[in-house]
């Protein structure tokens, strides 16, 4: 039963679409109103925005400008004389004078370069630089938007209408299928 109803539905779908095929006929109709359908939409456009950023570097980068060893090597040199003379005034004998000389240029010097080691030791090993940083950001704005268009054309003086995804025009080509009524 099922099979000859299937074998009846495929012989009627072939005549009708034999009928159809050979009583289809194209034509133009005249556009009478073409009006554009919009649609508002938002648009997202990425962007990179970069700044230039004061960064501290600690890891084994050095300022030359504080790196210089001078400022002790004066510090120290400053530290000896001015020990060695002290010490020279203190002792009342040549003997002493002369150790007490020695002391004090060591002792001043010691305590020089110390103070010099500790002055400049936080800037030795720490510098200032700039780094370019950058990250992502969207510009956001809302436009109109084309979408389609709602379409009024005439043909035979009978007035259709219809929604088209482009404008049509002047004229809208149209299907003309003639079938007899049985």
């Amino acid at each position: 039963m099922k099979v000859k109803l299937l074998v009846s539905f495929a012989l009627i779908l072939s005549f009708s679409s034999e009928v159809f095929a050979s009583n289809v006929e194209y034509d133009y109709a005249t556009v009478i109103d073409a009006e554009p359908i919009f649609k508002t939409i938002r648009v997202t456009t990425p962007r990179q925005e970069c700044w230039e950023e004061e960064v501290t570097r600690d890891n084994g980068y050095y300022d030359n400008r504080y790196r210089d060893d001078r400022h002790r090597d004066v510090n120290t040199l400053v530290g000896g004389v001015i020990g060695g003379a002290l010490g020279n005034a203190v002792g009342h004998r040549k003997k002493n004078r002369q150790v007490g000389t020695v002391v004090g240029a060591v002792l001043g010097a010691v305590i020089a370069n110390a103070y010099a080691a500790e002055k400049y030791h936080d800037h030795q090993y720490v510098s200032y630089g700039f780094e370019k940083r950058c990250h992502m950001v969207e510009d956001i704005h809302v436009e109109e938007r084309i979408v389609g268009y709602n379409v009024r054309y005439r043909y035979s003086n009978v007035t259709y209408s219809t929604r088209t995804k482009v404008d049509p025009g002047d004229t809208i080509k149209v299907r003309i299928a003639i079938s007899p009524i049985i």
